[in-house]
């Protein structure tokens, strides 16, 4: 078992704060923490996604599993990993991104949309996969991808995630979620996300395999 599957076996639901404000992030993460989340990602197109890392591996990282997402550049994964981020998460299959996220001890998730792009980043290291915009691959685009790609591989559809719509990709075999807007938008307070957690919850125990 992976870091990675360690995380997803206590929660498979990735949270995505982009657009959080470095002095609202450790409340928020706290909240998540409560409702049973297990993983937080700061997207580095947020407000100063390095100074939100940084405040959430001081306040959590001890118990939770803390990185940045929508990394697009290699030399990022360094200044990720300096804050005190363990996790890479890409919204492209950059084989360059996640061989420095390795070298650096980091957790790297690419992204991918074709059989190709998944090979090619399992090849590279990858500890998981993001099928990504999932909007634009639905379930039975999974369930053929599946088939052949390895079956210990987690895959984390990514993109237009609601409660409603867990369960057609678990059983075309997805591993967990990445839970963007429908979880957290800008402005959202930790109450306010304590809410939408706990429904993406109650949605999660009902399908869980």
């Amino acid at each position: 078992m992976t870091g990675f599957e360690s995380y997803l076996q206590r929660c498979p639901l990735v949270a995505i704060l982009r657009g959080v404000q470095p002095d609202e992030v450790v409340a928020i993460a706290l909240a998540l923490e409560q409702e049973g989340f297990a993983i937080v990602e700061v997207p580095l197109n947020s407000p100063r996604p390095l100074e939100s890392i940084a405040r959430l591996a001081e306040a959590v990282g001890d118990r939770m599993l803390i990185g940045a997402g929508t990394l697009i550049d290699p030399d990022d994964t360094d200044r990720v990993v300096a804050a005190g981020g363990r996790l890479i998460v890409m919204p492209h299959a950059h084989a360059a991104v996640v061989e420095r996220a390795k070298a650096a001890g980091a957790i790297t998730v690419p992204g991918f949309a074709t059989p190709g792009e998944a090979f090619a980043m399992v090849r590279a290291g990858a500890d998981a996969l993001k099928l990504f915009p999932a909007e634009a691959a639905p379930p039975p685009v999974l369930k053929a991808m599946r088939a052949v790609l390895p079956e210990d591989l987690p895959v984390l559809p990514v993109g237009g995630i609601t409660p409603e719509t867990m369960a057609a990709y678990v059983a075309a075999g997805a591993s967990g979620f990445g839970l963007g807007s429908a979880l957290y938008r800008r402005g959202d307070d930790a109450s306010r996300v304590a809410e939408k957690a706990k429904a993406f919850q109650a949605a999660w125990r009902t399908i869980a395999p």
